[in-house]
């Protein structure tokens, strides 16, 4: 898409509505690269903008809510909820953060990133051969990194580890308003993010360790709030402050799982009274 023009068709399209959101019209380019690829790629694209510290900042939000969107909502349908649903609801949550870092960012955040050169390839073999290479390395690491995570899962499991984990967590998860069955999920999401964690996120839910509605419920919170680690730190080493990519993304979470927990209660007690109306006396 990059080399044939379409995302900068699709930025050109994009430019009014981030005109509403404090953003320029080519930063586009780099929401829309989030949506089909890790963060590295939406990073090299910022540093060839030299945009100012409270453009980056927003963007930053938007990117760590949105990035690759298409693989991690594909293995969220996988542990049992609906791909439709995901996919709109981090699209939605990106313009909200976004639209609320726009109201309270002050307006000197600091200064503009150091710039770099984009990389263009003149020909589709020479571009072509660079994916192939990084896709290549990016597969043997999640290969690794999955390999790590399924031997670890056993260890904690058949050490009784996986229990402890839940009893810590148990207090925050109820915060969250999750089920406590969720802590070692939600903490290897944290850690790892959808994508490394994905592995153990399935067999979890396969092997019937999380119900499949708990799960959905954990997904609502970590398709808005995952990767705090690595992702995170992406961002601070070009110097964009921690706290303003942080702290949206978990009120954010926050909200929607409660918002979701009082809409399903909701529906229940509508249910059960619907039910009990047409009980023949």
């Amino acid at each position: 898409m990059q080399y044939t023009g379409l995302i900068n068709l699709m930025a050109e399209y994009l430019t009014p509505l981030f005109s509403l959101i404090g953003l320029p019209g080519e930063s586009a380019i780099v929401f829309i690269s989030s949506l089909f690829l890790s963060l590295y790629a939406p990073i090299a694209i910022i540093a060839t903008l030299g945009l100012e510290m409270r453009e980056i900042t927003i963007l930053a939000v938007m990117c760590l809510i949105t990035h690759n969107m298409l693989v991690e909502t594909a293995i969220q349908k996988k542990t049992g909820s609906s791909y439709p649903v995901m996919f709109l609801l981090r699209l939605t949550m990106s313009f909200v953060a976004a639209a609320l870092l726009n109201w309270l960012l002050p307006a000197n955040l600091g200064g503009s990133l150091v710039t770099e050169t984009a990389v263009v390839h003149q020909h589709f073999g020479d571009m072509l051969l660079h994916w192939m290479q990084g896709a290549a390395g990016l597969s043997l690491k999640i290969i690794l990194i999955i390999t790590g995570l399924m031997i670890l899962q056993t260890i904690l499991r058949d050490f009784k580890i996986l229990n402890f984990l839940s009893t810590s967590f148990a207090p925050l998860m109820r915060f969250f308003g999750l089920s406590e069955k969720s802590s070692f999920l939600w903490f290897v999401a944290q850690i790892l993010g959808l994508t490394y964690g994905a592995a153990v996120m399935i067999e979890e839910v396969d092997n019937n360790e999380i119900s499949r509605e708990d799960a959905n419920l954990l997904n609502y919170h970590i398709a808005i709030n995952h990767s705090m680690l690595e992702d995170t730190l992406l961002f601070v080493a070009i110097g964009v402050p921690v706290l303003w990519i942080m702290t949206p993304r978990i009120i954010l979470a926050f909200a929607v799982v409660w918002t979701v927990r009082y809409l399903n209660a909701w529906k229940y007690k509508k249910s059960n009274k619907k039910l009990t109306h047409n009980l023949p006396i």
